[in-house]
């Protein structure tokens, strides 16, 4: 029995300890295998605050800011209010989980006035932990990409056509009427992209698949643009694959700026070399006739009686004061409606300077019609509307004697002037909107004809060449006289190179040719002739 005991009692033994073994290296290897998990967990928790505010200005940023109420409500600090798991079902479905009965999203419905917001099925987990990471209000990279010193020309003209022609639906990065374009050129091949650009209602009408797809999932129609060559379609392409670097913006040279600052010869130097000429033939004159010579000297007296007394000289003389007293009162006649330096009160502050310098708004995105019409035009209320929607309030630097306070109540003239309800955000119903009286300050005789379409579209002229630097102007002012001689001075000196417009081509080979010159000037262009302005 004893032996039978210690036998049992070694087994025993023998058997925890394995079992002791075998349990312990299980929860070794399961702690190893937790602790793996955890990570990679973790790790996938870790948002990209880049690409969080990347994704945030295109899906977010129509109903929502970080710091304040738009659509919806401010976001930032949103993750320490609700959980980051209910959030990533919340920003997907957040219509099906209120069907679902979810009592939070039931209460967030309805504390945002039952406005439903938009599901994002398209984003995936990762996607809107970096979301949620950007509305934490970490800092993150710049969006701007880094490029090397020497950047391809066409990168600058892409991005003139853009501003141009693009940017009123486009931005670089976030939605306006149409989507970003930032890189486009990686998700759509290139061939595709200049058949849509150039007529995408031709290529959905073809039956091509993509179209039809693109156009379903943005109702908003895009403009065909025929007229872009396939170089003008690769720069644009170029500069939104580049995206907005610092580019040497083409524009007036320093050749163009000796039509303000070119002295010529003048009327004043003319007159005083008149005036000498009529004093020495005075004098040739006096000296010739009636001379008396007392003991070998000349009578002097005698000389300057002569001046008074030549019929001939008394002729003279009446003939050029009439000459002067002529130029004295065309001088005067010459500066009515000569308005240079004209700057009025506008009916609201509108600064140039904050527009066009500092949020670099493209001239052409508020004066539309210049590209394509005579008159470059005033832009709409509306216009002003598509902005000004989500900004009510001024947060760049001051200028002139405003204050904030004062410059909010100019935007709020917007408002009251379209009736935008700015707390609701949305348009007063039945209000009966007033239009802002601005005051003109470049106004042409209108006997002078003048095309703004001829000039920007077909000569490629920058606004400031007749205008002045706008964008360093709170006021605008007229800066140029915009006289007759002063047009004629620009055609004479202006050089036009018309080869890559085919409108142009033939007649510009043939004074090409005429003059032996590469590129002709705008007068010899037939800039000169009476019949061009007026008709």
């Amino acid at each position: 029995m004893k032996i039978l005991y210690q036998t049992r009692k070694k087994r025993f033994f023998l058997n925890m300890k394995s079992v002791k073994h075998i349990t312990l290296s299980r929860l070794i290897n399961t702690g190893l295998a937790f602790l793996l998990l955890f990570s990679i967990n973790l790790s996938a928790q870790d948002g990209n605050v880049a690409n969080g505010e990347k994704l945030f200005k295109s899906t977010c940023a129509a109903c929502h800011k970080l710091d304040k109420k738009l659509v919806g409500p401010a976001l930032q600090g949103i993750t320490e209010k609700r959980d980051q798991e209910w959030l990533i079902k919340w920003i997907k479905d957040s219509p099906g989980m209120i069907k679902s009965g979810d009592k939070l999203a039931i209460q967030v419905f309805e504390e945002n006035n039952k406005l439903p917001m938009t599901a994002n099925p398209q984003l995936s987990d990762q996607d809107i932990i970096d979301i949620l990471a950007y509305t934490k209000g970490e800092p993150s990279s710049t969006a701007v990409t880094s490029v090397p010193a020497e950047i391809d020309p066409g990168v600058a003209l892409g991005k003139q056509l853009f501003n141009s022609n693009c940017a009123a639906c486009h931005k670089l990065q976030g939605n306006l009427i149409g989507p970003e374009l930032f890189k486009i050129g990686d998700k759509r091949d290139a061939a595709w992209l200049k058949l849509w650009i150039k007529d995408n209602n031709a290529l959905i009408a073809s039956g091509d698949k993509l179209a039809k797809e693109v156009a379903d999932s943005n109702p908003a129609a895009m403009t065909p643009f025929p007229q872009f060559s396939d170089e003008d379609i690769e720069n644009i392409l170029k500069y939104l694959n580049t995206g907005d670097v610092q580019v040497a913006v083409v524009g007036a040279s320093g050749k163009d700026e000796e039509i303000f600052n070119k002295p010529g010869l003048g009327v004043l130097p003319t007159l005083l070399v008149t005036l000498l000429i009529f004093i020495a033939l005075t004098v040739v004159v006096s000296a010739t006739t009636n001379r008396k010579v007392v003991e070998g000297e000349e009578d002097t007296t005698s000389m300057l009686k002569s001046i008074f007394y030549s019929p001939f000289l008394r002729f003279l003389s009446v003939i050029f004061f009439l000459l002067l007293g002529a130029w004295l009162v065309f001088g005067f006649l010459m500066q009515i409606d000569v308005n240079e330096g004209y700057q009025p009160i506008q009916p609201i502050a509108f600064s140039h300077t904050v527009h066009s310098g500092d949020n670099k708004i493209d001239c052409q995105y508020c004066h539309s019609s210049a590209k394509h019409s005579k008159t470059s035009g005033i832009p709409s209320v509306n216009v002003c509307m598509n902005c000004h929607k989500s900004i009510s309030e001024y947060k760049g630097e001051l200028f002139g004697d405003y204050s904030k306070e004062d410059l909010d109540k100019e935007i709020q003239k917007i408002y009251d002037a379209v009736g935008w309800d700015k707390e609701n955000l949305k348009y007063i119903e039945g209000f009966e909107q007033i239009p802002i009286e601005w005051v003109r300050i470049h106004n042409l005789a209108d006997f002078a004809y003048y095309n703004h379409s001829q000039h920007v579209t077909v000569a490629g002229i920058e606004c400031q060449k007749c205008h002045g630097p706008v964008e360093t102007m709170h006021e605008m002012k007229q800066f140029s006289p915009l006289t007759m001689g002063w047009c004629i001075d620009c055609h004479r000196q202006t050089q036009v190179d018309m080869k890559d417009s085919g409108y142009y081509k033939n007649i510009h080979d043939q004074l090409a040719k005429k003059y032996g010159v590469e590129k002709v000037t705008a007068a010899e262009m037939g800039g000169l002739e009476c019949g061009k302005c007026h008709y």
